[in-house]
């Protein structure tokens, strides 16, 4: 099978297991939000050592630097924010609100790029963006409030993405010095709770204690596809997969979980669809302009 193939088919594989996540959080219901962040933290270190372990793949650890180091533990802040915004999302019936967050993600990422990298915007890329504003305005006025859950979302991931750029650490090894950096605080409050008897794990049965450790292996698995599928197609490739994620959370929020959708609520989506629409177009179109450059320098220097 041909290695582009392959990576779309490993793509395709992460953003879907990751757009089934609703599905996922309520089966480990009584337990809270935090309860169940606390638990992926945990079980998300052990999945990954135990991958390392399997490639015997340690020697990484004694060349990262102090401040790759202070990178994957903001990293390690910004993801647990999102992690557990997302869990109480799906756990109060407002997976559709969630799904948004990572609509807009890909426009935030942008306005970051502008703001922190001092990125110039192409013109339609300022379309996108200004569309993405008059979106969350439109939402604003039908939620009568900021979607905050979808603005947390989109912003925390936007910036743990940014970070993990920066910090150039490979997948597997930096998710686990950010569960390291998380397991002294996840591991105080699961005691503290087990003391206090209000915790539920080991208290609903075998079928809900392994649910909660099986936390750690869907965190790990569709982390460890995206890597695989990020290393043999294009980014533009990507970009078109990564709305497979919150078009499946939009789905399972409608059609499963039956949150209401009135016409303004409507109207705010088809303009954040637009505003993608957009995004994707004018992406796709400068990844082609590139490579047809790309074609023509070998026979301009011939010349």
């Amino acid at each position: 099978m041909p290695e582009t193939r392959r990576g779309v088919l490993y793509g395709i594989a992460a953003y879907t297991m990751w757009g089934l996540f609703p599905l996922y959080w309520p089966l480990l219901k009584p337990s809270g939000a935090v309860e169940i962040l606390a638990h992926r933290m945990v079980w998300s270190l052990v999945a990954v050592v135990a991958i390392l372990a399997f490639r015997r793949h340690w020697s990484w650890f004694r060349t990262l630097t102090r401040r790759q180091l202070l990178l994957l533990t903001l990293a390690a802040i910004t993801v647990s924010l999102n992690w557990g915004t997302y869990i109480y999302a799906v756990n109060s019936d407002q997976v559709v609100e969630s799904a948004l967050g990572y609509f807009i993600n890909p426009l935030v990422s942008v306005l970051f790029g502008v703001v922190i990298l001092r990125e110039r915007l192409r013109p339609w890329q300022w379309v996108a963006v200004g569309l993405g504003a008059v979106a969350v305005l439109i939402l604003t006025l039908d939620y009568g409030r900021l979607p905050w859950i979808a603005l947390v979302l989109a912003f925390s991931f936007g910036t743990y993405g940014l970070v993990k750029k920066t910090a150039q650490v490979g997948s597997a090894e930096s998710l686990t010095v950010e569960t390291l950096v998380l397991l002294v605080p996840a591991l105080a409050y699961l005691l503290a709770i087990q003391a206090n008897d209000t915790a539920t794990f080991g208290h609903h049965g075998v079928g809900h204690a392994l649910l909660l450790a099986g936390s750690g292996i869907v965190t790990a698995v569709p982390l460890l596809c995206f890597t695989a599928s990020a290393l043999r197609v294009p980014l533009t490739i990507i970009g078109l997969l990564q709305y497979i994620a919150p078009t499946l959370q939009f789905l399972c929020g409608l059609l499963i979980f039956h949150e209401t959708m009135p016409a303004s609520r409507w109207i705010g989506f088809a303009v954040v669809w637009l505003a993608l629409s957009v995004f994707t177009y004018d992406s796709m179109r400068a990844a082609h302009t590139s490579r047809r450059e790309a074609r023509r320098a070998p026979t301009l220097e011939a010349a």
